[in-house]
């Protein structure tokens, strides 16, 4: 269940991180509200998962799983760019993450 607790945290760091560009483009109370929730939900469930998962392991997943979450949300949402050598680096994340599961 700690796994399943860090996946929801990071898609509270993914979507807090969205929400914080959306209110930097309409400065609205319910973007910030947004950003809040969203940023603090994620606390709670990276709380939860690090009662079964080391420190280190789940602070890297956490933080990986949201780097890349955000910059596919960039990509898909905001037109950023996809070129091949960001995409190479966004599978070296993905295959740290996966190497912290395995050997943690």
């Amino acid at each position: 269940m700690a796994w399943i607790y860090l996946v929801i945290a990071s898609f509270g760091e993914i979507f807090g991180v969205m929400s914080i560009n959306l209110y930097l483009r309409k400065k609205s109370y319910s973007w910030l509200a947004m950003i809040i929730f969203t940023f603090g939900s994620g606390f709670v469930f990276l709380s939860l998962a690090m009662r079964d998962i080391p420190l280190g392991t789940a602070y890297a997943v956490w933080t990986g799983l949201g780097a890349v979450g955000a910059v596919l949300i960039g990509i898909i949402f905001f037109k950023e760019s996809a070129g091949w050598k960001r995409m190479l680096f966004l599978v070296c994340i993905i295959a740290g993450a996966v190497g912290l599961k395995v050997l943690g």
